[in-house]
């Protein structure tokens, strides 16, 4: 195959490239402007509104003449650091316990770690909330944040398990013979190795805790706690729906996700791929 035709294959690649992408973002386009359509005109054909309604997003934003949305999003992004610290922490220590430490019954606790995977969360939200009911816990973040110091969850565990057996263990060894101790080896050694695995448990625990409506509307009443996602229902009642105001506030609540997931998707993509080729 000559120049010209490598040229010419080329340009049809990124034409259909191109025209696949529009036709995957057609949807984002039509969200960005139905945010500034009126009600009315949210039925047009058109994408672009003839007058644009910015006053949805000035208006959205203060939601409540009590709170605004500079208030959910600080409570829900509050949430998310801790929940995205406990995941990262937790989920690191007991992964190097299944993948470096020698104790009894290692095989079968980490199958029981992997069936919990299979588990489907509908079964554990009965018990958990008469848990946190009896605590005297419900009302507050710490059913949302909680689980996440306590391994993070089965698939953060096998996900930094995989990336910690590709790491030689002639490190540890070596760390070892220096006189470090297990807790010295997992800081010292280990934990700033698993950097691009951690940073995917990071992005996911981000996404899948901004995402999670259903905890948050079953642990949270109170309006001064109201993280995005509640907030968002609020623009819905028995009468009407304020949809410029509903559509404006959804397409700026998955701004930090997006922009989470575009700065560290090096890395994400790293940890991934990574932890697919080890074992």
């Amino acid at each position: 195959m000559n120049t010209s035709h490598l040229k010419v294959s080329k340009i049809i690649n990124h034409a259909v490239l191109i025209l696949m992408s529009l036709i995957m973002m057609y949807p984002v386009f039509w969200w960005v402007g139905a945010s500034l359509k009126k009600t009315e005109e949210l039925s047009l054909a058109t994408i672009w509104p003839k007058v644009p309604m910015w006053e949805n997003y000035t208006k959205g934003w203060m939601a409540t003449s009590e709170y605004s949305f500079t208030h959910f999003f600080t409570n829900t992004l509050l949430m998310e650091l801790w929940s995205v610290l406990g995941s990262v922490f937790t989920s690191a220590i007991v992964a190097y316990g299944f993948a470096r430490l020698n104790f009894k019954l290692r095989g079968f606790w980490f199958s029981i770690l992997l069936l919990t995977m299979m588990l489907p969360s509908q079964v554990t939200v009965i018990p958990q909330y008469i848990m946190y009911n009896t605590f005297g816990l419900v009302n507050s973040y710490i059913p949302l944040i909680l689980p996440h110091f306590f391994g993070g969850g089965a698939f953060f565990v096998f996900l930094l398990v995989q990336f910690i057996r590709g790491i030689p263990r002639e490190l540890d060894e070596a760390a070892k013979m220096d006189g470090a101790s297990v807790y010295g080896i997992f800081f010292k050694i280990i934990f700033p190795l698993l950097k691009p695995s951690l940073v995917t448990v990071a992005i996911f625990t981000f996404i899948w805790s901004w995402d999670d409506f259903f905890g948050q509307i079953l642990y949270l009443s109170s309006i001064d706690k109201y993280t995005v996602g509640l907030a968002l229902k609020m623009f819905v009642d028995q009468f009407e729906v304020q949809w410029g105001q509903l559509l404006a506030m959804s397409l700026l609540s998955i701004l930090p996700s997006a922009l989470l997931f575009f700065f560290a998707q090096k890395h994400f993509i790293e940890g991934i791929t990574t932890t697919g080729l080890k074992g």
